[in-house]
């Protein structure tokens, strides 16, 4: 079966579920676009790759990939391999002393992995055909004027924010397993419990 080459054209909010983003991939060769839905934390590890950040500590996928460069394993390729019921199935093709391994993937993971390897992201007909769009020119120029949606930087300020609001979105960071912005969070929870002035 004939592999179609994709690479990410923009990462953004969703339009159809307001609390997810989209990753929308194009052919290198062509004009169809994938668009694929992913949780907030996939396209936040997506873009920090993309971004090329550095964060304190490894996130989920670095750390994979850290463990995969220690064992002399390469990604190869990253296949969307299958569309079922509306979901995205995707294989990590990695290689290990001449030996060829396939494992399966959610595919924001597997497009988080190959961000981070620059390894190609393939798919098949049949899928483009299934859940492929052509953009007009306009719908284009605003998917490629969106490009990359950055992470939250780390120094963002949460005075602005009320005190219901933060233990909320402290819930919400804690849930992502994003500790270091949850305990910026939770220390300026603790600077208005104490009393003191955020002006």
């Amino acid at each position: 079966m004939r592999k179609i080459e994709l690479e990410i054209v923009a990462l953004s909010h969703s339009v159809t579920q307001s609390h997810n983003y989209a990753v929308v991939l194009g052919e290198t060769e062509g004009q169809r676009r994938l668009p694929i839905v992913i949780g907030g934390f996939e396209a936040q590890a997506i873009a920090v790759a993309l971004e090329s950040m550095t964060p304190n500590r490894p996130l989920t996928h670095d750390l994979f990939k850290n463990t995969l460069d220690t064992f002399r394993i390469h990604l190869k390729e990253v296949i969307i391999s299958n569309l079922l019921d509306g979901i995205f199935y995707a294989q990590l093709v990695c290689e290990q002393d001449g030996e060829v391994i396939e494992i399966d993937s959610r595919t924001s993971d597997a497009i988080a992995m190959a961000v981070r390897f620059s390894c190609p992201v393939y798919t098949y007909e049949f899928i483009m055909e299934a859940a492929g769009v052509i953009l007009d020119e306009q719908d284009e120029a605003a998917v490629k004027e969106k490009k990359v949606a950055k992470p939250v930087k780390k120094d963002a300020g949460f005075e602005k924010y009320s005190l219901k609001a933060l233990n909320k979105l402290l819930d919400e960071v804690l849930q992502q397993e994003n500790y270091e912005k949850a305990a910026k969070i939770r220390d300026e929870i603790n600077k208005r419990s104490g009393g003191e002035s955020t002006s």
